[in-house]
């Protein structure tokens, strides 16, 4: 069985490191404040450029380079030092352990992240070691497309393909649901983020429980 983890909102909140860092960088770059950000499930791709359309500036590979670049310094001091009120949601130890210690299982991300945000964010909160692959949002800017991408990498490191019955992506957003269903996945929905537990079901999720510890004993 593979299971696929969005990071914000469902294994952890930043306390508002993350959107920080895209804010100072947009301020680095751009010398000006960027649009108003909604990031829940939104890719890192996707929001750069939004906010290169919001100055009416290409996105060319060099800029978006430069700009995740200054991101991820910023994000890292910012994890480090900034004195945000992170944490890591309840039961995710616990869901992840028991995942690490169960025949067959295979883990790994799909997120909105950049593959660089996110071993930031793993590593600060003490979760790398269980993710040794994902989807990022330094892929593709649709996240719908990064469900493939997480296939084919579950694959690769686990040397053998699963099919989407196999397969069960837990997140905290509809675009998380959107995501799973796309490549005929189910979809574990948990409301710690800014959805409720009913907004979720409303959006087709397969189960939702409000937070992850309520999740063993179904998955």
């Amino acid at each position: 069985m593979l299971y696929l983890f969005d990071i914000d909102g469902t294994l952890v909140d930043t306390g508002g490191a993350g959107m920080t860092a895209l804010n100072e960088a947009t301020r680095e770059v751009f010398g000006h404040e960027g649009p108003e950000l909604d990031l829940a499930g939104s890719t890192d791709l996707g929001i750069i450029a939004n906010i290169h359309a919001h100055f009416e500036i290409e996105p060319t590979q060099e800029r978006i380079d430069a700009y995740f670049e200054i991101y991820h310094a910023r994000l890292e001091w910012n994890l480090a030092h900034g004195g945000f009120p992170g944490r890591v949601f309840d039961g995710v130890p616990e869901i992840l352990s028991e995942l690490a210690n169960r025949p067959g299982a295979t883990v790994g991300l799909l997120t909105g992240n950049t593959a660089g945000g996110a071993a930031r964010k793993m590593r600060h909160y003490g979760l790398a070691a269980h993710f040794p692959f994902g989807a990022y949002g330094c892929d593709h800017a649709d996240r719908n497309l990064l469900g493939p991408v997480a296939l084919e990498r579950a694959a690769a490191h686990a040397g053998r393909k699963f099919t989407a019955a196999e397969t069960l992506v837990i997140g905290d957003t509809p675009k998380d649901i959107a995501c799973a269903h796309a490549i005929g996945a189910r979809c574990l929905a948990v409301s710690t983020g800014r959805f409720s537990a009913e907004e979720l079901k409303i959006h087709g999720a397969d189960h939702v429980v409000e937070s992850l510890d309520q999740a063993l004993a179904w998955i």
